[in-house]
Parts: C-alpha cells; sequence; structure tokens
C-alpha cells in the first residue's frame, strides 16, 4: 500500500485479522488511518466512508468488529450515528475520535454512555498526526485491544499467526508500534491474564485513612457507578487518577459531581484536602499529595510519565502511602498495568486493594495485574464495589 514503509510491505497478512470500519470526512484522515492500522499484519480496513447513514447501511452488508467513528461529520454525525450502529449489531466495538476541545470532549464521555468503547483525542492537523509517535500506537493499540476483547468474549480465536502486540492487546498491554521519528518507547507485550487463577488476601481488618481509586479505559462509567454507591457518609478523601488528557478531566469531574452526588474538583497544586470530597487528576500532570504542617496539601508535577501514562496512578498511590499510611486502592477497568506496584505498596504498608472482575471490565489489563498479582482482597463486579468500598472504610 502506498505510504507503508517496506518493512510494513514485507510483513506477512495475519488470516482472519480485526477487521475495521473507519468513519470520517475528511478521506485524507481515512488514509492516514489506514496506512497506520494496515501497517500491522493483524489489522484490515473492510470499509472507509464519510458519514453516519453510509456507516450504518456499510455495517448492515459487512462483518466488522471495529469502528473507529468520528463526531463532526455532514448528514450524520458520530453521537447520532452512534446508538444506531448499535442497533445494527451490539457487539460492534466502537471508538470515537475526535479534536481536543471542550464540547468534544463533552460528547465523547456522553457516547461512552450511549455504549462507545472508548475515545480517541486526534491531533488538530494532519503534519501533527504524521509527525507524533504517540498517535499512531494508541489508535493501533485501542483497534486491536477491542477486537481482542470482542473475540475473547464470543469465543472466537485470534488472527492466524497473530503478533505480539496482538496478544498483548488480549492483555489489555499497550501495544507496541513501529518506531517513526521521535516514538515513544513502548511497552513490553505481557501473556494475556487468566480471570480464572486470583489468590485473594485476607482483608487487613483495619480502617484506611484515604481511599485512592485508578482506571483508564472504560474508567469514567465505571467511576459513576462506583462513587454513587459510596455512601456520602463515608467522610474520607477520595483521591482518582483516570487516564484522560486535558480538557476531560475538567469535563469528568463535573460529571461525576452530577452523577454521584460527592463533590468532585479537578486538583490544582496548592488545593488543601478536605474530607469527603474528591480530587481528580487533572490531564498531563501526576497527582501526588504532600504534607504541610496539619495540613495534606495537593502537589501536582510534570514529571515523566509512569507506565506511559500522565496522569499515573502509581505516584499517586505512593505519595498517598507516604502522607496517610493506610490506603483503600480500588483499580477499575484499563488497559495496561499502572497502579499494580502503587497496590503492592498499599499491601505492605498494611492496606487494602479492591479490583473490578473481566467480565464487567471493558478491558481487563490494570485490574487482572492487580489481582494476578494477588494483591486483592476482593475482586468483584463493579456494581458490587461500592458496597465493599463501604464495608472496607469501616474496618
Amino acid at each position: 500500500m502506498r505510504g507503508q514503509s517496506a518493512s510494513a510491505e514485507a510483513k506477512p497478512r495475519s488470516k482472519d485479522p480485526y477487521r475495521v470500519m473507519l468513519v470520517d470526512d475528511s478521506a485524507v484522515i481515512r488514509g492516514l488511518f489506514t496506512r497506520f492500522l494496515e501497517a500491522d499484519p493483524d489489522v484490515k480496513i473492510v470499509a472507509s466512508v464519510g458519514d453516519g447513514q453510509r456507516a450504518i447501511d456499510t455495517l448492515k452488508n459487512n462483518d466488522i468488529e471495529i469502528i473507529v467513528l468520528d463526531i463532526e461529520m455532514p448528514r450524520m454525525d458520530g453521537i447520532t450515528a452512534l446508538p444506531e450502529l448499535l442497533k445494527v449489531d451490539p457487539k460492534v466495538q466502537i471508538v470515537m475520535a475526535s479534536t481536543l476541545t471542550a464540547r468534544n470532549a463533552e460528547i465523547s464521555l456522553k457516547a461512552l454512555s450511549l455504549g462507545a468503547r472508548d475515545y480517541l483525542t486526534k491531533p488538530s492537523s494532519t503534519s501533527e498526526m504524521t509527525g507524533a509517535a504517540d498517535f499512531p500506537s494508541d489508535l493501533l493499540s485501542k483497534v486491536k485491544a477491542f477486537g481482542a476483547q470482542r473475540r475473547r468474549k464470543s469465543g472466537a480465536a485470534p488472527p492466524s499467526g497473530a503478533t505480539a502486540t496482538a496478544r498483548a492487546a488480549a492483555s489489555g498491554a499497550p501495544a507496541a508500534a513501529p518506531r517513526a521519528g521521535t516514538a515513544r518507547t513502548t511497552a513490553r507485550p505481557t501473556a494475556a491474564p487468566a480471570s480464572g487463577n486470583i489468590s485473594l488476601r485476607k482483608p487487613s481488618g483495619r480502617k484506611p485513612d484515604v481511599i485512592a481509586i485508578g482506571s483508564s479505559t472504560g474508567g469514567p462509567q465505571a467511576l459513576f457507578r462506583v462513587l454513587s454507591d459510596i455512601p456520602k457518609t463515608t467522610r474520607l478523601p477520595i483521591f482518582v487518577t483516570q487516564h484522560m488528557p486535558p480538557t476531560f478531566t475538567t469535563i469528568l469531574a463535573e460529571h461525576i459531581t452530577k452523577s454521584s452526588g460527592w463533590v468532585c474538583s479537578e486538583a490544582k497544586s496548592g488545593d488543601v484536602v478536605a474530607p469527603g470530597r474528591i480530587y481528580l487528576a487533572p490531564g498531563g500532570y501526576h497527582m501526588t499529595v504532600k504534607s504541610e504542617g496539619t495540613d495534606k496539601v495537593i502537589a501536582l508535577n510534570q514529571d515523566p510519565p509512569e507506565n506511559f501514562c500522565r496522569p499515573a496512578v502509581d505516584p499517586m498511590i505512593r505519595s498517598l502511602i507516604k502522607v496517610y499510611g493506610r490506603v483503600l486502592a480500588v483499580i477499575l477497568t484499563g488497559m495496561g498495568h499502572d497502579g499494580r506496584e502503587g497496590c503492592r505498596a498499599v499491601v505492605e504498608a498494611g492496606g487494602d486493594v479492591v479490583a473490578q472482575d473481566e467480565n464487567t471490565s471493558v478491558v481487563w489489563g490494570m485490574p487482572g495485574a492487580v489481582a494476578q498479582a494477588g494483591l486483592c482482597c476482593e475482586v468483584l463486579p463493579v456494581a458490587d464495589i461500592g458496597a465493599s468500598v463501604q464495608r472496607l472504610a469501616r474496618g
């Protein structure tokens, strides 16, 4: 294919690759997405259309597993097409794609509540898109993770001759991408976790001093459910790191406040921590806490990403252990393994860890990592986690 490197063209194509439809009103964008995705032998673009109505018509006549769906399009936009696509195929995995604006962040969060699996922020220009190593890697990792999850849940086999990145995607780990220009370092592929092989720890029986929650892919809906189920009489401060870009976290904090009844704010450096409030890590910053006299104070930083993320869960948890002592950590749906080492430290410091189970996780990467490491006292459906937090918070 024109634009692919010789090495990409030389790779043998997998049999039965993940089948993808691209929906964007820009033919240039669709062409770039095709180049990024089909550089991997486990992915095939089976359709490329310019509006939501054509996407619906195409899905009716094609076996498609993943759709990358633009928000802003003529004739029928993405948010209008989304529920109609899911009526045609309730199992199709849809990733919303948009440029980073407050309006698009709001629409993307609405799309998640309507059944989209995830969102993707597009660079504002094609030159930024082709020059950035992160975007092609993020696009590929999401497509392969959701393709692998759909097949795993339906009992279908992964692509024959699937690459190591396909196996990583099946576990929710970030997929490696070919290096180009200023490519970031990508995670080593890991074996897919087996949800039936979990060893639970006995709860500590001690009352925690603080609650820490980490989440990523699929996290907003899980956060709304869990936080709504934690009674407001739980007067502990709650710290949340959700892997999200700037602007999205601002909107997410507002949605958490509306949906849960808790007061949630996007954290700012210098904020004095108050009991019974939720502090959300802002996009692009690690959120930590430090002691100043008798106060606990938010301290944001832009230290290097950890686990390929900023904000990341691990630095938040480490700082909470240092300042508070006993932590109750909750790890919800998400790709990768961010939070695993922080939870290891929680257990060593006498705290407890709860993880979301595989069946209710959009991607069982982060919660699977802590569960498989033997760090959890409970691994639960998302609907049961709020009650568990209430029980453990009482000690």
